[in-house]
């Protein structure tokens, strides 16, 4: 038995304050059913489907039912998903114009089963047109399957990003490669025991979202810079510094961060961060205010949020800033009238 403090590293799980999940150890479990359901929508929705009977489209996604998540356990990562699909597609016969609707049944898609090998029903209401639903049949499900397939891809790409972490002999790695190709070798920067300390890099993940309100896209852009405003919509009291450089602290000091740029009823970009977070780590908050005469739209991009506060950051905009908002903006109207 190794002493103490003597152990294999491979089975240590080392204890941090930020708790980062170093080397990989811990199970770590993303809910992937959210980002799931827009994808699908993204890469089903508006697809074309064209041959010698006429064209046809996949006009909505009728019904999704069903789940998805990524597992991540010694570096490798773990898929499940399960979905129930219903589409709604309209078509226009070549020869005679006429149009018609059906729908795409996918009883179950799921990691059980290759994509090609995936059940795939195609109807029609009655009455002619059956031309199209033939087209559907052939070249339409050949397009759903690629389709699908460029949902997994997705799922397993550009969802899980941040997902693998980086070791401390990967971090070690990149360290003596980088040294290396700038001519500098590793006894003259570092010694080799100094690459036990090398920190791992926190795991992010960016989130967008969009919300309208029912605000002239100026006076929506004063209640993020104006601090009565902000302290009406947070409910505590408040630091706001509107200018680039200038400090920002809400809600009791549990979210702090820095102006970066201004642009009047435009844009706002913030330096941002929870009280809970690693010491020091913010993400870039961007702000874009599109004016749709009486209403704005909102498009809110968070670059850097870390993968264990996703869910929660995601709530904190949603609740505690918008939903709030939307409670002032009401309250306002309704004083005016």
């Amino acid at each position: 038995m190794a002493k103490w403090g003597q152990g294999d590293p491979r089975w240590i799980v080392e204890e941090r304050a930020d708790a980062t999940n170093v080397n990989n150890w811990h199970w770590t479990e993303r809910d992937a059913t959210s980002w799931s359901k827009d994808k699908l929508k993204e890469v089903l929705v508006g697809l074309v489907v064209e041959g010698e009977a006429g064209r046809c489209e996949i006009s909505d996604l009728k019904h999704v039912e069903g789940e998805a998540s990524c597992n991540s356990r010694k570096g490798k990562l773990i898929f499940f998903y399960e979905w129930n699909l219903r589409l709604g597609w309209r078509g226009t016969v070549k020869e005679s114009g006429e149009k018609h609707k059906g729908s795409v049944e996918i009883p179950n898609l799921s990691e059980e089963n290759e994509v090609d090998d995936t059940e795939i029903n195609v109807s029609k209401k009655k009455g002619e047109g059956d031309v199209l639903k033939d087209l559907m049949r052939t070249e339409g499900t050949t397009k759903v399957r690629e389709a699908l397939k460029d949902y997994l891809k997705a799922l397993k790409t550009e969802f899980t990003l941040g997902m693998i972490l980086p070791t401390k002999a990967t971090v070690g790695q990149e360290l003596a490669t980088e040294r290396k190709l700038s001519g500098n070798t590793m006894q003259d920067s570092v010694s080799p025991q100094s690459l036990d300390i090398v920190g791992v890099k926190i795991p992010t993940v960016k989130i967008l979202m969009r919300e309208i309100f029912n605000s002239p896209a100026a006076e929506l852009y004063s209640i993020f810079t104006t601090k009565e405003l902000v302290q009406k919509f947070s409910k505590c009291s408040a630091v706001i510094e509107a200018e680039k450089g200038g400090k920002l602290q809400m809600f009791d000091g549990c979210v702090s961060g820095e102006y970066t740029e201004l642009v009047p009823s435009q844009r706002i970009v913030l330096k941002w961060r929870c009280q809970s977070w690693p010491d020091e780590h913010y993400a870039t908050v961007a702000l874009n205010f599109k004016d749709m005469a009486a209403q704005t739209e909102l498009q809110l991009e968070c670059k850097g949020v870390p993968v264990s506060n996703e869910d929660s950051t995601r709530q904190c905009w949603k609740k505690q800033y918008f939903e709030e908002i939307h409670i002032l903006l009401q309250q306002s109207k309704d004083t005016m009238e």
